[in-house]
Order: C-alpha cells, then structure tokens, then sequence
C-alpha cells in the first residue's frame, strides 16, 4: 500500500466541514457521490440511479465519482486528498474501515435526527432485514453514521475439484484449526503446482482470520455509551440486539499481545510446511485468478468472491464456501459498507432521501450486480439469487452473523490507515525473517505512535 501516514494527517481536515444543521435543503444543482471504483462503473451507477433521484427532486442531478483503489484504506486516501483540495462530495460510500475517521473529524454528519424522524417506516422497510452487528459497527460515540447496503464475512471458499482429487469431503460447519490442515496437507499432495492454501496481507480475512479464531485482536475492544434512541425503537424486542452499544470502541494496542502472535506464528508454520506461500499484498484479485485457474485449494473470502470467482469463468459447483474453523472459538470478522452525508453538503435533505433509495432492495443489484458483494438485506438473501453463480452453501454468508453472535468488525479506529499501511509493512517482515513476535514489537510501536497522533 502507497499511503505512508494518511490516516495520521488529517487532524486539519475537521476545518473543512463547515456545520450545517441535520434538514439543509436542496439548491436544485448537483448532488455528489463518490463511489469506490473506475469511473466507467461509476457513470453507468449514475445512469442507473439518476430516474429514481428526478423522483426526489426534479431539478437535481446526481454525479458519481469512481475512485480506483487497492484496497479500502487507498480509496479513503484520496477521498481524504479530494476534501482537502476544496471539492467534498454530498454521498459518500464508506466501508467499516474509514467510518470513526470520518466521524471523529467531523467530515460525515449523524444521522440521528433523520432517523428518528422516520423511524415509523424505517423500522420496517429497513431496520427488520438489516442485524443488528452491521448497524452497530456503523455508529460511533452513541451515533449512527450510515446505512449499510452490504457486508463481507471472513469466510474460507474451497475448490471442490482439489477436494475431490485430495479425497476429502466437505468440510463440515463446526470444523477445527486441525481438520483445516489436515485438509490443506492432503491437497499439498495433489500437485506441486497447487497452493493448499492462499492468502494476502491486508486487515481484512488475511491472518487476522486467524486472529480473530484465537479470539485475539490488534486492539483492546469496547464499546461506546449510548444508541439506546435506535436499540430501542428500531430492535424493540429483537433477541440478537441485546447489548448492543452506541458503536465499537477501539482501544489500546495490542499487537504483541499472545494470542496475536501465536496466530501470525501459525501463518509461518504454514509456510515453513510448504502449505501455503508468501502471500501478497493488496486486494484479493490475484487470488480470485490463481483460484479460478485451479491452483489454490483454500482462500478466505465473503459474499463477494462469489460473484467473483464466477465472474473469473468458475461454473457453479466448482468451489463452495464455509465457515472460518475453529480454534479458541469459531469468531469470525467482517467488513462493512454503506453510504453516508458528508457535513459540508448543501443539500442534506436530499442526500438523505437518496440514501434510503441507495439501500432499497431494488437498488442493490443495480448498486452491486453479480453477487460481487453481500446483501446487508436478510430478505436479499436467497437460493435465487445464487442459482447462476453459486456457491452452493450460500446460506453460511448471513449465518456468519445470525448463528455466531460474536462475529465482530474488523478494528477500525481513527486511524486506521496508519493501521493497514503499518499491518501490511510488519507481516510481510514477519514472514521474510520468520520471527513473529520482533515484527509485532514492531507493530505495536507503530500502532502506539498512531493513537497519539489522532
């Protein structure tokens, strides 16, 4: 990742977003999103969605903005370069990774009041087909953020064929850290040719997987005060809101913790068995390819390498997902995404009409089409909507979240950029000197200095 400090920098950045108050209308001019991808993909968003706006306000006109990225934290760079060059969006999309940075310098407003004021229809055209975990990890400091559209749960895809040819069945829902290599050591003898297993370096579904299984964390986990105005109006009575907070707060470092080592040590035992190779660095394209093209026998993926992997001339049938194994526990990590209004908008009232348009159900397929992406909808969720791309075990996605109350967002504090760009930078040191422990002093100072910079 090219990104050095960003996520350190950007304490001036609070001056650009002039408050303005929840309810600013609209000028009837342009109304800005900013979307995470090339803009060809963007234009035809805009396309797509600009009839369901005219509805809104016929005077407005919606302009989508593609930003290409490696990964999340190298999109919220340049969003972050483009605020500080004088043009904010009104929308913007952002993942789990840069929601606290952009709420704790004021960039991105609540959504409090909105919702408040239309919680009659919002408890039941949004909030029952939206759990619980994904609104959660989008509040911060008793406040809520976004609305999520999507999420993607560390789940680990396999290929059925390398299966079948290594004489394994299934892996069942409630396998272990063991039954995983002893699966990857039978694939190891298929072919020399074939990674039994595969991963990259980044925070999300990378060795931090793992992390999470040993029930272990970069950082102490808490949670905010506060959200009692959503729990208990938009979940009223439902079981799996139960302790829920006013967001997830992220506290000291603990990247030298034991757990943490332990599960970074594993991914060089890997290595060490001939199980797995030096992995990349970035996003999960590589992967997708090297999979598709049948050299990989297991990968952490969510929802999105479904259509992913299809789209890579994978048929149906040749790969299925399940669950991450267990070892302390079975906690699995995701990320999410949604859209939120930016605090510099002119136009917030129409911003948030857009937003609930944004996360209709009607919308998501014309957002995220081909399964490239996990419905934060339950009711999108069904045996239709993979039929053509697969995987068969499609169900596992949203029972990451239903079935295992202790899945949990990736760690994304304030400045989480100086945390992917610092991650990255210590596991691939990690794995070159095969001591896990000097790269985590390592990272655990780094991460030190981050959190008293923000």
């Amino acid at each position: 990742m090219r990104l050095g400090g960003t996520g350190l920098g950007v304490a001036g950045l609070a001056s650009l977003a002039a408050c303005a108050p929840a309810g600013s209308g609209s000028d009837g001019g342009t109304l800005k999103m900013l979307y995470f991808g090339d803009q060809k993909s963007a234009t035809a968003l805009q396309q797509r969605l600009q009839p369901a706006v005219t509805k809104l306000d016929k005077k407005s006109k919606l302009v989508v903005t593609g930003i290409n990225g490696t990964d999340w934290n190298d999109f919220i760079a340049k969003v972050l370069t483009q605020i500080a060059a004088g043009s904010p969006p009104d929308i913007i999309s952002v993942a789990t990774e840069g929601l606290q940075l952009m709420a704790s310098k004021d960039l991105a407003i609540p959504l409090d009041d909105y919702v408040k004021r239309d919680m009659k229809t919002l408890k039941g055209d949004y909030f029952d087909d939206v759990h619980p975990s994904l609104i959660e990890s989008m509040m911060y400091q008793g406040h809520l953020y976004e609305l999520t559209g999507d999420f993607n749960a560390g789940n680990m895809y396999y290929s059925t064929d390398l299966f079948e040819k290594a004489g394994l069945d299934a892996p069942a829902a409630d396998w272990t850290l063991d039954d995983f290599e002893a699966a990857a050591t039978k694939i190891a003898k298929v072919s020399g040719n074939v990674n039994a297993f595969d991963w990259v370096v980044r925070l999300w579904g990378s060795w931090t997987s793992f992390m999470y299984a040993n029930e272990a964390n970069l950082v102490e986990e808490g949670k905010y005060s506060g959200g009692d105005w959503l729990w208990s109006s938009a979940y009223a009575g439902d079981p799996a809101a139960q302790g829920r907070s006013g967001g997830w707060k992220w506290g000291q470092p603990t990247a030298n913790a034991a757990g943490t080592v332990e599960a970074l040590d594993y991914m060089i035992e890997l290595k060490k068995k001939m199980l797995a190779p030096s992995p990349d660095v970035g996003g999960g394209q590589t992967l997708q390819g090297l999979f598709s093209s049948g050299r990989i026998g297991m990968a952490i993926g969510g929802g999105f390498w479904a259509g992913g992997l299809y789209n890579a001339g994978m048929k149906n049938g040749s790969f299925d997902v399940q669950l991450f194994p267990k070892w302390k526990s079975q906690r699995h990590l995701f990320g999410n995404g949604g859209y939120g209004i930016l605090n510099s908008s002119k136009q917030k009232d129409l911003a948030w009409e857009v937003l609930k348009l944004l996360v209709a159900p009607s919308s998501f397929d014309i957002i995220s089409p081909g399964n490239v992406t996990t419905p934060a909808r339950k009711s999108l969720m069904t045996a239709e909507r993979y039929a053509e791309t697969g995987p068969k075990n499609w169900d596992i996605f949203y029972k990451t979240l239903t079935d295992h109350p202790d899945t949990a967002p990736i760690p994304a504090p304030p400045y989480y950029n100086a945390m992917a760009t610092a991650l990255n930078r210590r596991t691939t040191q990690a794995m070159s000197s095969g001591s896990a422990k000097s790269a985590l002093d390592g990272l655990q100072a780094d991460l030190e200095a981050a959190a008293k910079s923000v």
